[in-house]
């Protein structure tokens, strides 16, 4: 065991000039992760020189067996603070062999929409509150309740210390020491209302970069949840009952709704969320009818309604952006397995670009 640590520790700028880089990729699902690994010659700074590469779409769900060749594009590298080093990250988007993007390829349009003058002079800012719970291997049961059975109610677990309330620390830490080291901007860490339940924030990231950061994010909590035997859930409500849900709800501002006038910005832009309320919802994560039923500070998902530090909305406006007349805005919507490039590129599409016929 002790020449294993030592092997897992082994800082390869020692002795060679190779790294490795972990590709990293959203699979057939639209909600689980992938990744393989390649030695490279040196280190590497910048995406584009990185190569493509490719892997077997027939095995992740992304491709027939009889032409199930998948293409990687390098969009965005991280350090790795697993491998250490000069050793990388590497998050990828995927293609046909003819460069047709593949259909949970949600990176693509988002790129796009953020690309779009328009959207782009806007300076899209976007912070990301994941929710998640942690659950015993074996069992699939939330870690800190007993194997068949519930804890007491939930009251004293949000924002809890203590070892009959608070389950997990040791792991939530350790990923947000490991997204920092990786050079996400995760922005904190917080125990939910649910025991066993956690969420991290990501942001401000500006335009495409918050999906990036937020899928390497989880890819990292992935990884150190796998180091301690405990698997993470991103199930919107993973317990029944009366239980608090996992969002993953998402903050946004643009250049106009943060300067002087912005919060007319802001009502504008709620409105046109309101009309496309459908649409938005449709895009928003699998399952989201389990958590979005009116009860544990959500709104029924068959009604848009926005308000001012009201938690059970659809849209939050905080209480200092109403005070300041300029900020920001919260759409509580999202499931906490919703594809970020979507949820993102959509919100901006709405609110900057599309027009009401």
């Amino acid at each position: 065991m002790a020449l294993l640590t030592d092997l897992i520790n082994l800082n390869l700028s020692d002795y060679t000039e190779k790294i490795i880089a972990e590709y990293i990729w959203v699979g057939g699902s639209g909600e689980d992760i992938r990744s393989k690994a390649r030695t490279l010659s040196g280190p590497v700074t910048d995406p584009s020189q990185l190569p493509n590469w490719n892997y077997d779409g027939s095995s992740t769900g992304q491709a027939p067996g009889e032409d199930s060749e998948v293409i990687l594009y390098p969009q965005a590298i991280f350090r790795d603070p697993f491998r250490k080093g000069n050793n990388i990250l590497v998050m990828c988007d995927c293609y046909t062999p003819q460069g047709e993007p593949i259909p949970t390829n949600k990176r693509h349009n988002a790129a796009k929409i953020f690309s779009n003058p328009a959207v782009a002079a806007e300076e899209t800012w976007f912070g990301i509150e994941q929710e998640y719970t942690l659950l015993q291997k074996d069992v699939k049961w939330p870690i800190g309740w007993p194997i068949g059975g519930y804890p007491g109610p939930q009251g004293p677990y949000y924002c809890s210390a203590g070892a009959d309330k608070a389950f997990g620390r040791d792991i939530v830490d350790a990923h947000y020491k490991a997204c920092l080291y990786a050079g996400i901007n995760i922005s904190g860490i917080n125990g939910e209302v649910m025991p066993g339940q956690w969420e991290f924030q990501v942001g401000p990231c500006v335009g495409v970069s918050a999906g990036d950061q937020l899928w390497v994010a989880r890819y990292v909590l992935e990884r150190i949840t796998e180091m301690a035997g405990v698997v993470l859930s991103l199930d919107p409500k993973p317990i029944q009952g009366d239980w608090n849900g996992a969002g993953a709800h998402t903050n946004y501002s643009t250049k106009s709704m943060r300067s002087d006038g912005g919060y007319e910005v802001i009502k504008q832009a709620i409105e046109k969320l309101g009309w496309r309320h459908k649409e938005h919802i449709a895009a928003y994560g699998e399952g989201n009818e389990r958590r979005l039923t009116g009860r544990h500070e959500t709104a029924d998902i068959n009604t848009f309604v926005w308000g001012v530090a009201n938690r059970g909305a659809s849209i939050r406006v905080g209480r200092d952006t109403e005070k300041s007349g300029k900020g920001y805005f919260e759409d509580r919507r999202p499931a906490s397995n919703m594809d970020p490039y979507a949820v993102t590129s959509m919100i901006a599409e709405t609110t900057i670009l599309w027009k009401p016929t």
